[in-house]
Formats: C-alpha cells, structure tokens, sequence
C-alpha cells in the first residue's frame, strides 16, 4: 500500500510530503443541506461534526466545505459580508474550531471556500467604497460612470452591453454616489478590483488568519474572473440576446497567472505544510490549465474546468437543456487526461508531473450525476451509480464526491417556479417571463440543470425530513428519501455507498490508480467506457488496472468473439492476456464478492454493470 489513508501523514504514501493531495480523495459538503442539528432546518458545523465518523468510515481524505462566512445569503453564502466571522446559521467560530479538530483527530483535512472575485455589497470593504467618490476604498471595486450622454439609472446608460450570469444588467446604478458598479452575478455581489493592491494584500492577509487558524487549504471560486481586460468594452450580443458577452473580457484576463503566482508566493510558499488549492474555472482551456497547475510555475494544484458539464447545455444555455453525447463526454475527458498527462520514458515510466485534473461529475451547482449521466429509473439507479463511480475514480486526477453522491441521490422533483430556491434559476425565470416567453416553456427548461438539484438535503435515513432536521428544511427533501439514504446502505452489501468506499481504498493501495498513465479506448461507442491504468516501477514491474463498463440498459457483449474484443484488438488491447486478471469490483456484485465471481472479463455485462480488472506483468 503506498498511500496510507492519513492524509495529515503522507511520509512513506510513495509520495513526497507536497504531494499528498495526489492520493487523496475530496468530498465536498453543502453546509446548509448537509445536516441540521437545531432543529431550524438548515445544516451547521455541529451538524457536520455529528458525521465526521460517516466521512471516516468513507475513507475520503479531504473535506471542502462550501462557504461558512457571515453572510446575507443572498447567494447562499457566496456573498460574503464578513470574511473573518462564521454565519450565525451555521455556528459559531467556536464550533468551527471544535470540527476542524474532529477532522484533525480522524486523520483528514478541511478546505474552505474562497470567494475573492466579489463580496457581498454589505461587506464593511463595499460600504465604504459606495460612500462617496472620494472613499480611500472607493478603488476597491469597479465604478464607471453612465455612457456618454446618457443619464444614469435609465436603460441603456450602462458603462457596456453585459450581462450578468445571473440575469440582467452586470452594472448596477448607485444613486447616492452616480456612479454604476460591476457585478459579473447578483447585484448584490459586487466584483472586486484586483487591480488595485490593496485588495490583494487584504485578501491574502485573510487567507493567512484562515490557514494560521488550521486550514489545510481553499477551492477559490471563479478565480480566473480576477483579472478583467480593460477598458471594459462591450461584448458580443447576439440575434435574441438581452445583453452582450462580456466573457471574452473576464475569463483568465492579462493578469491572472501574475495574481496568482503573487497569491503563491505571499500566502502558501512560506508556509511549512503544503497548502491544497484549486481553481474554479469556468472557461478554462487545456493549454490554460497546463499553465496554471505547472508545479514549476507556483500558481495552483489543479482546476475544475466545466466543458464536460457544459455537454447538458443547448444553444440557449444551462436553461436549454439536452442528453450528454457519451461520445462527445468520453473524449472530452480524455482531452483533459492528455492535456495534463505526466512526462514519460520510453519504457513508460513517469518522469515528471506537467499538471494535475481534479476528477467530478457533480458539485453544488451542478444536477445529480446520476440523473444527468446514468440511469435514475429505480430499476437502474443503483448499478449507474456505481458504474458511474468506476468510470470517474479510473480517471487521472483527484477525484471530488458531491454529498449524497456516494449513496446515489437523484434530482428531486419541482412542482413550480415556488418551489424553486437558486437564484440563478428564479432570475432566469424572471428575466424571460418579463419580455413575454411562455411562462409553461420557461419552466420546463429549468428541472434538469437547476442548482436546487444538488442543494437538497442529504438523505440520512427513511424517517421525517430524511433525518436531515427535526423541524422544516430550507428547500423540500427529494421525495425519493425513504428507498435513497445512507442508513440503508452503509455495511449493506452491494450498496451504492459500499462500491464508493471500495473504490477510494483501492486508490489508496494502488499505485496506478492514483498515479498512473491513462488511455481511453474504443472512444467511438456511446455503450461502453474503456480505460487502461498503468504504473512502472523502479523494477520496471507494470501494475496495470483495466476498467470495461456497459454504458446502456441493454448491456456489453465482452467475451471472445465479440465486437467489443475486435475493436479493442485493433487498438492493441487484447482481453485474451487479462484472462487470469483479479476482479476487483463488479458493480452488479457485492464488494467482497467480486473475486470470488471469477477471473479476466466476464462473457458478457449486464445492462450499466462493470468490472476493473487487475494484474502485474
């Protein structure tokens, strides 16, 4: 075993003691859905520490935790008013101090949020700023003043054509000091000028109380929107837009890799323990990646890029939904796996790391990976999960679980723009309802991608409130909670939850899973997902793990003879040579089952069933 599940002792993993987070698996917690320990319907720290042992018995290694700071909520917490203090909702500093310790004491790290591209217009910072022109922190964010020859307030006076990703205007008019302010989303997330110093000082000084205080380190929300090219010209506007584009302008601007290099080498370079940080990056390209998670470059460990998501998205954006091309999906991925792949030898083994991918279908703004990728009819829903599971774990990268995704959660169901809670969604709703769209056709377009998807409560168990509170949940339990929740599934054999566990410790016990190359093959066939692993040792010994999933109820003829085999052949894999293999997981099986079952690739798999395949040569 080269990583020893331990991820405050990484000596002896087969990793340096920087490099800790390769072996490591992430689980991000939703606080206010995670659990709820007052009785007041939203999730709380106490609420968090009261499954630290769940986490534990995971084997996950890493907790992110979506923001906690003092905050309005206008954004669910992504508009921070106070970035040293916890929301009252979630605790106190007390209570986050006694669950940074549980985290500790269990041998895993805690990540926090970083929300640093804006604040909340009721941050101390945007106060000031909007009281007069001449406010010594009026720099702090971005004033300009109406277009020419236009009155400000009145449509079209804005200082360009943007939009806000949150619908609407990106400029909001403040009268008391006539001047507008940018807000790439809500107005009441003002956008922060990294331009001026003094903004980057204060936010690094912030970001070194937080580590000082014990935190292992941040996933810095849209952090590649920093650095905004200038002037602010328009953007984009076409045929049916409301607004321009704006993105060409925001998206890993001039200086971005200068502020955070700087952000590096004033923040984590000092520090003894190496600090983790991602990048959200929406926009992000493969060439831009490399560059941002070069260890020789000192600016990020990895970034979370949304082309793969962006798959569910039609013309019309998130709100135009469509089916994911598997194809489409796999090569997707499988550009970002050679894009950051390592340096090899002729023998193929690695030399050098060139980047690193952060691995996730899902996240808090993201639907369900199961009803957005797998089959969540209930007679499906288990096995994609898990086949799921497989497929994202066999990927190079460090893999991220969304809560609820290790038991299978599922989009919930709306009944009405009512029972919505995102913001995102009930703008969009807003936006085109009010310039005449049918209200029926709006709503339609909003159940699949909706955020609230992923923002439902955790399901813990079949009694009231899924166990998740003993009073009334900020937004409805998905209805599915009494068949869907973890305590029917933790030490359940066969179980979502058990499949999940088995797959994070065969990424601490297996070098090539962790850290080897990748290839893809039979890319052409939406039906099946094919992945090869390998690890070369110091002896030259090849550790290989070979992953053949069935990606349709109708299942995957694997067996000699088949076309699978033929158009894997062709490729230079060659199932015969796997036929004495370990079977490590099969996802129709119970975990402790899967050797037992037999050896090399089964004649066939059932419909989304899958089997990883082991062996040293």
């Amino acid at each position: 075993m080269f990583f020893c599940n331990d991820a405050l002792h990484s000596h002896g993993n087969g990793l340096g003691p920087d490099e800790w987070w390769k072996g490591a698996v992430v689980y991000q917690i939703y606080p206010r859905s995670f659990k709820d320990s007052n009785g007041d319907g939203i999730g709380d720290l106490e609420g968090i520490r009261s499954k630290l042992d769940y986490l534990k018995s995971l084997g996950v290694d890493v907790l992110w935790l979506s923001p906690i700071y003092a905050s309005p909520q206008a954004d669910n917490g992504y508009d921070i008013a106070d970035y040293y203090d916890i929301d009252p909702m979630f605790g106190t500093l007390s209570d986050f101090d006694r669950l940074l310790e549980g985290v500790h004491e269990r041998g895993m790290r805690l990540v926090m949020d970083l929300v640093v591209n804006h604040s909340s217009d009721e941050n101390p910072w945007f106060v000031e700023s909007r009281s007069s022109r001449e406010s010594p922190k009026r720099d702090w964010y971005i004033w300009r003043d109406p277009r020419p020859g236009c009155v400000g307030g009145e449509a079209g006076a804005e200082p360009n054509n943007w939009g806000s990703f949150f619908s609407g205007s990106a400029w909001a008019w403040d009268e008391g000091s006539g001047e507008f302010y940018l807000h790439l989303f809500s107005a009441k997330q003002p956008d922060l000028n990294w331009e001026n110093e003094d903004v980057r000082r204060a936010v690094y000084e912030m970001m070194g109380r937080w580590l000082d205080r014990g935190v292992d380190g941040f996933r810095m929300d849209v952090i590649n929107f920093i650095s905004k090219t200038y002037p602010l010209a328009d953007g984009l506007k076409r045929d049916g837009d409301l607004y321009g584009d704006g993105a060409s302008l925001v998206v890993n601007g001039p200086r971005i890799h200068e502020f955070l290099h700087e952000m590096n080498e004033t923040v984590f370079a000092p520090r003894t323990e190496h600090i983790v940080t991602v990048g959200e990056m929406p926009g992000v390209t493969l060439a831009e990646a490399r560059r941002y998670t070069d260890p020789a470059r000192a600016e990020l460990d990895m970034v979370f890029q949304f082309e793969h998501v962006g798959l569910a998205e039609g013309p019309g954006g998130k709100f135009d939904p469509r089916p994911v091309d598997r194809v489409v999906l796999k090569r997707n991925l499988a550009d970002w796996q050679a894009a950051l792949a390592p340096a090899t030898d002729e023998s193929g083994r690695i030399t050098g790391e060139r980047g690193w991918n952060s691995a996730y279908w899902d996240n808090h703004d993201q639907p369900r990976a199961v009803s957005r990728y797998g089959d969540d009819d209930p007679a499906w829903r288990a096995i994609s999960a898990k086949t799921l599971a497989s497929i994202l774990h066999l990927h190079r990268g460090t893999p991220y679980v969304y809560q609820g995704e290790e038991i299978g959660q599922t989009n919930t169901v709306f009944t009405g723009i009512d029972s919505y809670r995102d913001l995102e969604s009930i703008n969009h709703y807003r936006e085109r309802v009010g310039v005449g769209d049918d209200p029926e056709a709006v709503l339609a377009g909003l159940p699949a991608n909706s955020r609230d998807n992923a923002r439902t409560p955790v399901q813990w168990d079949a009694s009231p409130q899924a166990g998740f509170t003993t009073g009334m949940p900020w937004i409805d339990v998905t209805p599915n909670y009494t068949e869907i929740n973890a305590a029917s599934q933790v030490g359940v054999p066969g179980s979502v939850f058990e499949h999940y566990r088995a797959l994070i410790a065969l990424r601490h016990a297996d070098d090539a899973v962790a850290l080897g190359t990748f290839r893809l093959f039979d890319a052409e066939d939406a039906g099946s997902w094919t992945i090869l692993r390998e690890f070369v040792n110091a002896d030259g010994e090849r550790q290989q793990v070979l992953l053949l999933a069935s990606c349709a109820r109708e299942g995957l003829e694997t067996g000699e003879g088949s076309a699978l085999r033929q158009r894997l052949a062709a490729e230079g894999l060659d199932l015969g040579q796997w036929a004495d293999a370990e079977r490590v997981l099969v996802a129709s099986l119970p975990v402790e089952d899967a050797g037992s079952s037999g050896a090399g690739a089964p004649e066939q798999l059932g419909g989304w069933d899958s089997v990883i395949l082991r062996r040293t040569v």
